[in-house]
C-alpha cells in the first residue's frame, strides 16, 4: 500500500485545462501498430530480444530487478519463490523491451510520449502483482479462510455500481467536515453567489494588521489548506499572528454555466473588500494555489489596471500562468482537436465535472492511484485506507462551462503571458503591472505544474519575487509543515532567466519552507495590533460557523 506521502505526490488538484479522450488513446495505439508494421526489421529484432530475455527469466537467469521504490513487489516471495521470481522476470523483461523498442522507432517526440503512455497503461494492468495469485493475496486468503475473497468481490461490485468501475481510494465514512477535517475555528462572514468568505478566529493575543486572503483552486475545495491541525497551513499562519480569511468557492451547476473569469474576479474583489472593512486594513495579502493562482494573478492585474492597490503582496503555490512550454503528459495530448472537444464537452453539459478529471489523473499515475487500491480492495479484501488527503481529493467540484472554455483558450494561446490579450470588463490584464512582492513556491517532483514552468511564470510578475522549490510533488509541496526530517527546499535570491540557472545557484535548506514563508509574510503584514475579540463586524456579521455551506455541496 502506498504511504500518504507517496499518494500526495501522485495526486494533483486536477488541472482544469486539458485532458485526453478515449479517442486520443486509440489514435496513439493505431500509431504504434502502424510504426510496427512500417518497420518490421526493428519490430522483429525487438521481439526476438524479448523472447530471449523472457526465456532467460523463465529459467531463473534473469538479471532485471524492479525499481527500489516500486512497492508492487515488496513481498519477499517475488524474489524468494521460484515461480514468482520467474513471473516477475518476464514482466520486467517486457517493460524494458518496451522502452528499447520505442527508443529505436522513427516516431516524433510527441507520438513517442503518447505511445509510451498508452503501452505503459496496458503493461501496468498486466503486472503479475494485480493477479489473484499475488503472494500477499494468497497469504491473506489462507489466513482469513477465504473471507478476503468474499469481501473483495463485495468491494468490486460496489465500485462498479457506485464509483464508475474504479477502485475506491478512501474510506469516506471516517471523515466529516468540521469534525475531524477542516476543523479550525472560524465563521462565514460574507457570502455572494460565487463564494463564501471565512474569517478564522485569531490564536494569538496580537495579530498583524494586514490580513491574508487565500484563494484555493476552483476545481477543488478549500480545506486542503486545513486538512488537520498537524498539517493546516491556516492554523500555522494563525499561530504566527496572521489574520486569515479563506475563500470557499460555490460548487456550480449547469445553472451557472455562464460564469467566467470576470465573474470570479469580481466576486473575489468583493471578498477582499469585506476583509479590508472587517480588519480596518486598506489592503490585503493574497495567496492562491494552482488554478486559484491563475485567478489571483488575474485579479492583481485587473485591480492594477484599474488603479485599485488593495493587494499588498502575493503568495502563489504551484501555479503556472506562462504556458509556453507544457511538457507534462497532458500537454502532450493537448492537440487543437482535443482542446476543442473539451470545450464542446463542458458546453453541452454546462459544467466540467471534477470526477471526470479525477479519472484522468488516476490514469496518469495508475500504479499509485488505481492498481494499489485494486490489490488492497479486491485481492486482499480490505477497506480502502482513511487518508485525509484522499478524502479531499475525492471530494471534487465542477467548473462552469464558460470559465472552463476561457481557461482552455488561455492555455492554448498562452494569453495571460502576453499583455492585453485577456480583457475583463474592458480592462486588459498585464502581469507586468503587478508591482506587489510575491512569494512563489513549486515542487521538484510536481507532474501537474512543473517547477520550471512555475519559475518561468514568476518572471512575468513586475514586483520583487522570492522563489522557493520544495522537495515534493504537487500537493505534498504545500502540505509540508515543520517536523518532517525528510523535508528540504531550495533558495536562491538571484533571479536568472532560466530555471536551470536558478537551480544551479540555489542553496538547499533542511526542513520545511513554511517558516521562511511566514517570516516573509510577516514582514509584509503590517504592525502588530490587539487581536479582535470576535470575527466579522456590524456590517459583516457571522453567518454560520466554518467550514460553511458551499463546501458541503
Amino acid at each position: 500500500m502506498s504511504t500518504p506521502e507517496m499518494v500526495a505526490d501522485a495526486i494533483g488538484g486536477p488541472n482544469p485545462i486539458v485532458g485526453f479522450r478515449r479517442k486520443d488513446l486509440l489514435d496513439s495505439l493505431r500509431t504504434v501498430v502502424g510504426e510496427a508494421v512500417r518497420h518490421p526489421k526493428h519490430t522483429t529484432a525487438s521481439l526476438r530480444h524479448l523472447a530471449r530475455t523472457a526465456v532467460a527469466a523463465a529459467r531463473g537467469r534473469g538479471e532485471l530487478a524492479p525499481a527500489p521504490k516500486d512497492r508492487r513487489f515488496h513481498d519477499s516471495a517475488w524474489t524468494q519463490n521460484f515461480l514468482y521470481r520467474r513471473l516477475l522476470g518476464i514482466y520486467l523483461a517486457a517493460d524494458a523491451e518496451l522502452d528499447a523498442w520505442l527508443g529505436g522507432t522513427e516516431l516524433s517526440d510527441v507520438d513517442r510520449e503518447r505511445a509510451r503512455f498508452v503501452l505503459s497503461l496496458a503493461l501496468d494492468a498486466l503486472s503479475p502483482s494485480n493477479m489473484p495469485l499475488n503472494p500477499s493475496a494468497v497469504k491473506r486468503f489462507i489466513d482469513t479462510g477465504g473471507e478476503s475473497a468474499v469481501e473483495g468481490v463485495r468491494h468490486l461490485t460496489d465500485d462498479v455500481r457506485h464509483n464508475g468501475g474504479f477502485p475506491s481510494q478512501v474510506d469516506t465514512e471516517k471523515f466529516a467536515l468540521g469534525k475531524n477535517i477542516a476543523t479550525t475555528e472560524g465563521s462565514v462572514v460574507f457570502r455572494n453567489e460565487v463564494l463564501e468568505l471565512i474569517q478564522y478566529v485569531p490564536r494569538t493575543e496580537q495579530v498583524h494588521a494586514r490580513p491574508l486572503v487565500i484563494a484555493p483552486p476552483q476545481i477543488n475545495k478549500f480545506y486542503v489548506f486545513d486538512l488537520s491541525p498537524e498539517k493546516s497551513l491556516v492554523r500555522y499562519a494563525l499561530e504566527h499572528g496572521v489574520q486569515v480569511f479563506m475563500v470557499s468557492w460555490r460548487n456550480p451547476t449547469a445553472a451557472q454555466r455562464d460564469w467566467e473569469l470576470g465573474t470570479y474576479l469580481k466576486a473575489l474583489e468583493e471578498a477582499i473588500d469585506a476583509a479590508c472593512a472587517i480588519t480596518g486594513s486598506p489592503d490585503v495579502n493574497l495567496a492562491g494555489a494552482c488554478s486559484g493562482g491563475i485567478t489571483s494573478v488575474s485579479l492583481a492585474a485587473y485591480l492594477a489596471g484599474r488603479g485599485k492597490p488593495v493587494i499588498h503582496a502575493l503568495t502563489l503555490f504551484v501555479s503556472v500562468f506562462d504556458m509556453a512550454e507544457d511538457k507534462t503528459l497532458l500537454g502532450v495530448f493537448a492537440s487543437e482537436e482535443t482542446l476543442a472537444a473539451a470545450k464542446r464537452h463542458s458546453h453541452v453539459r454546462g459544467v466540467l465535472d471534477g470526477r471526470e478529471l479525477a479519472k484522468v489523473f488516476n490514469l496518469l499515475r495508475p500504479n499509485d492511484l488505481i492498481w494499489t487500491y485494486w490489490v488492497n480492495n479486491y485481492l486482499l479484501g480490505k477497506r480502502p485506507p482513511a487518508f485525509d488527503i484522499l478524502f479531499w481529493n475525492n471530494d471534487t467540484t465542477r467548473l462552469p462551462a464558460a470559465f472552463h472554455g476561457q481557461l482552455i483558450d488561455i492555455y492554448r494561446d498562452n494569453s495571460l503571458a502576453h499583455p492585453g490579450e485577456v480583457v475583463v470588463d474592458g480592462t486588459p490584464l498585464d502581469l507586468g503591472k503587478i508591482t506587489a512582492d510575491a512569494f512563489v513556491m513549486a515542487g521538484t517532483t510536481d507532474h501537474i505544474t512543473p517547477w520550471d514552468a512555475c519559475y518561468r511564470s514568476s518572471r512575468r510578475l513586475g514586483g520583487e519575487v522570492e522563489f522557493a522549490l520544495s522537495s515534493s510533488g504537487h500537493i505534498q509541496s504545500i502540505l509540508n509543515p515543520p517536523g518532517n526530517p525528510k523535508s528540504s527546499y531550495f533558495r536562491n535570491p538571484e533571479r536568472p532567466e532560466s530555471a536551470a540557472e536558478w537551480k544551479a545557484g540555489a542553496e538547499k535548506v533542511a526542513g520545511s519552507w513554511w517558516p521562511r514563508w511566514i517570516e516573509w509574510l510577516g514582514e509584509r503584514s503590517g504592525k502588530p495590533v490587539d487581536a479582535p475579540s470576535t470575527v466579522g463586524d456590524e456590517k459583516y456579521a457571522p453567518i454560520e460557523a466554518a467550514p460553511g455551506s458551499y463546501v458541503r455541496a
